[in-house]
């Protein structure tokens, strides 16, 4: 009987100490409960727990990818649409995490679905399409402000992808192919506006010299002489051959 006491005494140290320890990581904590209520957050290390008074939950402070799953949205500007995304977020506050919601992981991925819906609904197709930083921003502000109370803290969301039906793609493609050629008749109208201008204020320097008006016109004969034509026909201005014909004798008047 002797023999056997020293066994069960070994026997009871080994159940105490596999029930009592625990060790934790640098990336974990734990949240200990004292006969149910809320004692203290432990960790890392060595973590001593008392058998059937105290238990422990452990949490992780890691970053956690959530995938969103393809949500369906409908934009301001009524077109139907499937997006999907990713969020970027961690616990900060263990204590909450545990007390204040049953599941955190569940509940951010169900706010961040109905956040994602709820935030795209407000903005046109077009600035999903054209303005995915702002509306990243957007998403992650509104999710971040109501985890704060599960002491969650989402860092960043990221939308992947805008799945638009394609009788929508041909038309975004029709309206873009429209749009390319209003900028380009309105750059074409601005080129001739400017060219027009030009003209005008060459027109009003060349009206102040009539020698510069030669000059022009002579310069006009040499480019038109540089086509190698057989036959060149053009009008001589009248400033040019009014010399001559003042020099000419009069015919007497009979």
């Amino acid at each position: 009987m002797g023999a056997i006491t020293p066994l069960v005494v070994i026997v009871l140290v080994a159940l105490f100490l596999a029930t009592s320890l625990r060790v934790l990581r640098e990336y974990q904590r734990g949240v200990v409960f004292q006969l149910g209520r809320f004692w203290k957050v432990k960790g890392p290390g060595l973590v001593i727990l008392i058998p059937g008074i105290q238990q422990m939950v452990r949490v992780e402070l890691r970053t956690v990818v959530l995938d969103v799953p393809s949500q369906d949205v409908i934009s301001r500007d009524n077109v139907s649409v499937k997006v999907n995304a990713v969020v970027y977020f961690r616990v900060v506050d263990p204590q909450k995490a545990i007390i204040e919601v049953e599941n955190f992981l569940m509940a951010t991925s169900q706010l961040a679905q109905t956040t994602l819906r709820s935030v795209l609904g407000k903005h046109d197709l077009d600035e999903m399409l054209s303005q995915r930083e702002k509306l990243n921003i957007d998403i992650q502000q509104t999710l971040d402000v109501q985890t704060l109370s599960w002491g969650i803290k989402v860092a960043n969301v990221e939308m992947k992808h805008v799945d638009i039906d394609p009788t929508m793609i041909r038309a975004i493609a029709r309206q873009a192919e429209a749009e390319r050629e209003r900028r380009a008749k309105v750059i074409h109208a601005e080129g001739e506006m400017q060219a027009a201008q030009k003209l005008y204020e060459a027109a009003q320097v060349l009206a102040q010299s009539p020698l510069a008006i030669q000059l022009r016109y002579l310069e006009t004969l040499t480019v038109i002489a540089a086509d190698k034509n057989s036959t060149i026909v053009f009008p001589l201005p009248m400033d040019l051959i009014a010399p001559v014909l003042n020099a000419l004798p009069k015919r007497a008047t009979s």
